[in-house]
């Protein structure tokens, strides 16, 4: 794409202390405004210098060989002009006046970019970012260091070669050599996009890799526990302590919809008294930074009541003694093969099971549902009432059943 305005104009400038008659001629490089300017290495006599036209205005033979070599300069900072935009680059003055001088430019490189942002988001971490934001960019960043090198065997790439064919290859490679799903690649796509944006706002790239380029994720149906399959877990007696603690903390979340990073911060000052004089949860969602206020069920009073003197939860302020979600994941395992549930049970599921089980199911509105999830948007609660619509699709299929063989 042209720039808007160009242009070229030779002047002479006077040195300091410079007593000489001759003055040194400059050449001033203008591209939308930004200027900048260059010695010529040549000198010539102001009162023979038409500073209309830019060229000295004698005829004689000194006059003309300088004139020519003006102009030999001008064809050079065009003929750099027209690379720029061949290669694609952002023209700017400063650009011109480097290859014109000779000063090697500056090359920016896409691990370097994505590094930088990456420390920068580190000290953000807690203000602005969650540490599970911070870690996932982290890895992004990961897999797109070993992918340059997979492909290009070598240890960065400058963001100048940044094209389609990157982008598409890279997505690639991370389902076939990472073995990430479609969705998990999108996403980690997603973060090295931010990058690619931020280099182009920059003007480090004029092209962006990315268009034309679909990375739509698929729908996924969150996975949840029906009304009979919590019930089960409620009712199953643990004699192993670790196994009923964290029985007891996965149905909290699944009577208050908290997301484990959330539950494993609970403290003592999140419970409040709410409008109706019952207990209420107020918080801040660890992953969106949104604020969370919901009225506790009796199943989740009754939780909080026996954990209120546990030791843990005595000396630290908390609320649940909640173990590392790995350990929390693993347990749950073993329950769900207690309990007889097929399903892979996670401490993610509470949360899915409070949005449709024990809310959406029971006929409280989306949006208040919304609420207590602590979303941004509606949107983002909505493909909960698919799992509803899928339990009542089911329901109805059963039911054609019975009246055909009625």
């Amino acid at each position: 794409m042209l720039e808007r305005s160009f242009g070229l104009f030779y002047y002479l400038k006077q040195a300091k202390n410079q007593k000489e008659q001759r003055w040194y001629v400059y050449l001033r490089i203008t591209v939308d405004g930004e200027r900048r300017e260059v010695s010529i290495k040549r000198q010539w006599i102001p009162n023979e210098w038409n500073s209309r036209t830019g060229r000295a205005a004698e005829i004689k033979e000194e006059a003309i060989e300088l004139n020519r070599y003006l102009d030999t300069i001008s064809n050079k900072v065009h003929q750099i002009q027209r690379n720029l935009i061949d290669e694609g680059k952002q023209v700017t003055a400063e650009k011109i006046k480097n290859i014109l001088t000779g000063k090697r430019e500056k090359k920016h490189f896409i691990l370097e970019a994505f590094q930088e942002h990456n420390k920068q988001m580190k000290a953000l971490v807690g203000q602005e970012f969650a540490p599970a934001t911070l870690m996932r960019y982290t890895t992004a960043c990961t897999h797109l260091s070993n992918y340059i090198k997979w492909k290009y065997e070598t240890n960065d790439l400058e963001i100048k070669d940044l094209n389609y064919e990157f982008v598409s290859q890279f997505v690639v490679w991370l389902k076939i050599e990472r073995k990430c799903g479609h969705n998990a690649a999108i996403k980690y796509l997603g973060n090295f996009k931010k990058i690619v944006l931020e280099c182009m706002k920059k003007g480090l790239l004029t092209t962006d890799p990315f268009l034309g380029f679909k990375s739509k994720r698929k729908e996924v149906i969150p996975v949840a526990l029906t009304k009979e399959e919590l019930i089960r877990i409620t009712n199953k007696k643990f004699d192993i302590e670790r196994l009923d603690n964290v029985r007891e903390i996965f149905l909290f979340s699944c009577y208050t919809g908290l997301a484990y990073i959330d539950a494993y911060q609970l403290r003592n000052t999140n419970i409040v008294t709410g409008i109706d004089g019952g207990r209420w949860i107020t918080t801040t969602r660890q992953k969106t930074n949104s604020s969370t206020r919901l009225p506790l069920l009796p199943p989740a009073v009754a939780i909080l009541n026996k954990y209120q003197d546990h030791p843990n939860c005595v000396s630290k302020g908390i609320v649940l003694p909640v173990l590392t979600n790995q350990k929390m994941n693993s347990y749950l395992k073993e329950i769900a093969d207690l309990c007889g549930i097929r399903k892979k049970l996670t401490f993610h599921i509470a949360r899915h099971t409070f949005a449709t089980t024990v809310t959406l199911t029971n006929g409280v509105p989306i949006e208040t549902v919304s609420k207590m999830l602590g979303h941004k948007s509606l949107k983002q609660t909505q493909h909960y009432a698919k799992i509803v619509d899928l339990k009542i699709s089911e329901d109805m299929n059963l039911l054609k059943e019975k009246l055909q063989l009625a």
